[in-house]
């Protein structure tokens, strides 16, 4: 799944993230299954007419740290 090339993916044979739905009254866990059985890709998806992939680095910083950098370094 994670291994898929971007640039040869058929657009259309990808979940569009508008589409899936979360039912808020599911545990954290379920929510989490529900996502991943409704995505089926949780690497590569569409929002709308773009392709999205997601690529996961073996760190230890968080997203939230992460993200403080960027905004940072716009500065």
């Amino acid at each position: 799944m994670k291994n898929i090339d971007i640039q040869k993916v058929d657009p259309d044979s990808l979940v569009d993230l508008l589409e899936v739905e979360i039912d808020e009254t599911l545990s954290i866990d379920e929510r989490i299954k529900s996502f991943i059985e409704q995505i089926k890709n949780p690497y590569c998806f569409k929002v709308g007419e773009v392709v999205v992939k997601i690529k996961y680095a073996d760190t230890d910083v968080t997203l939230e740290q992460k993200i403080a950098q960027i905004l940072e370094s716009s500065f």
